[in-house]
């Protein structure tokens, strides 16, 4: 004896698998931004990694920049003397005073300036990179401490903005780049998300 078929079985059952496929194909290739907005973000990744790279060589060969040949890292000097040793201002001044120059502060900041700069030029380890840099970035927004009027010494400090400065937008562009994947363009970041361990451990990526 047939069974009859309803006359909605067959449609539903379509519907259903184009929903299906659709949703599948959204989620293996989820579509973040447009072609034209992907390569001006790959763009603005390529120039965020530079700034961070660009201190890590100053600092290292003593380009005669912020950094003079005698103060080069390759010559005795100390990346972070100059910086942390000059703060006048904020709750940590004498803290950051008594990091400046040790050796595990120079290190640890090279590397830092190193790392978050490869990975963005590169487009890989976004997001560690993304909260390391924002870690690294709120750090030196304590040290510069914009929300002072006036330094320790009394002089005026200067600040054009007590809050939102230069730390803060690279900041939020270093988190924003990240969750963009601005590495899928002009980047090695597909290649990486498809290693097993991005590819097991999202927050790699």
């Amino acid at each position: 004896m047939a069974v009859p078929r309803s006359h909605g079985g067959p449609r539903r059952f379509t519907a259903g698998t184009r929903f299906a496929a659709r949703r599948e194909h959204e989620s293996a290739h989820p579509a973040v931004i447009t072609r034209a907005a992907a390569r001006i973000v790959a763009a603005a990744r390529v120039v965020m990694g530079f700034v961070f790279l660009w201190p890590l060589l100053d600092k290292t060969f003593g380009l005669g920049y912020a950094t003079p040949s005698s103060k080069a890292w390759i010559n005795g000097g100390s990346p972070t003397m100059g910086y942390l040793g000059s703060m006048v201002a904020g709750p940590l001044e004498s803290v950051f005073h008594a990091w400046a120059g040790a050796v595990w502060a120079d290190w640890l900041f090279m590397l830092a300036l190193l790392g978050i700069g490869l990975a963005f030029l590169g487009g890989v380890a976004l997001r560690p990179a993304a909260l390391c840099g924002t870690v690294l970035l709120a750090l030196m927004w304590i040290a510069d401490w914009p929300p002072a009027q006036h330094l320790s010494n009394g002089a005026p400090s200067m600040s054009t903005n007590p809050i939102v400065d230069y730390h803060f937008v690279y900041a939020v562009l270093l988190i924003m780049l990240a969750a963009l994947r601005a590495g899928d363009t002009w980047g090695l970041g597909r290649r990486w998300a498809a290693l097993p361990v991005a590819h097991d451990h999202a927050w790699l990526r």
